[in-house]
């Protein structure tokens, strides 16, 4: 049933291809910028798709489904780019960018199959309070380092290191 709410989770969907386009190529503090408005929006989205389904009463199977899976897709995507480009370097994190990025992809799918399996067993496992923060922490997170990209001079000198704000906000 294609509701507003629906339609938005969709949205989401179907702009991923284009924030993972706009990641691509480091550097290009435009694309990161614009990068950054989409991600917001496709933020604003996701809090609003909900809040407008169950205020009209238009709560839906297909939205209940798809709203976790566009945030997946959303989040893994960026994790992807930005871990293929090395944005995912810092000062806690060091070379073991690639296993952080892993941790968080293979986490989100084995609770995605879980959800799915307990499903088929006529089991509910709703989303809990800490897994909607955790989800807000991501996204707040990989935009602080999309916020970077479109800003590589907003630095801080702390002693003998330069620490971009947005990039350290972000790890």
């Amino acid at each position: 049933m294609l509701t507003l709410p629906n339609i938005l989770t969709l949205s989401r969907i179907v702009a991923v291809p284009l924030l993972a386009f706009l990641l691509w190529w480091p550097g290009w503090q435009l694309g990161y910028a614009l990068a950054f408005a989409l991600y917001c929006l496709m933020g604003i989205t996701d809090y609003f798709d909900g809040y407008l389904a169950r205020s009209s009463g238009a709560v839906s199977r297909l939205g209940i489904f798809l709203d976790p899976i566009a945030d997946k897709i959303m989040i893994a995507a960026v994790i992807l780019v930005l871990t293929a480009q090395g944005w995912l370097r810092g000062p806690l994190v060091g070379d073991f960018h690639v296993i952080a990025g892993l941790i968080i992809l293979v986490r989100e799918i084995a609770v995605s199959g879980l959800r799915e399996f307990l499903g088929g067993l006529q089991v509910s496992m709703p989303v809990s309070r800490l897994a909607k923060w955790k989800t807000t922490f991501q996204m707040v997170s990989l935009g602080a380092l999309i916020l970077a990209g479109a800003l590589p001079d907003w630095n801080v000198v702390a002693g003998d290191t330069v620490f971009n704000v947005p990039h350290t906000v972000g790890i």
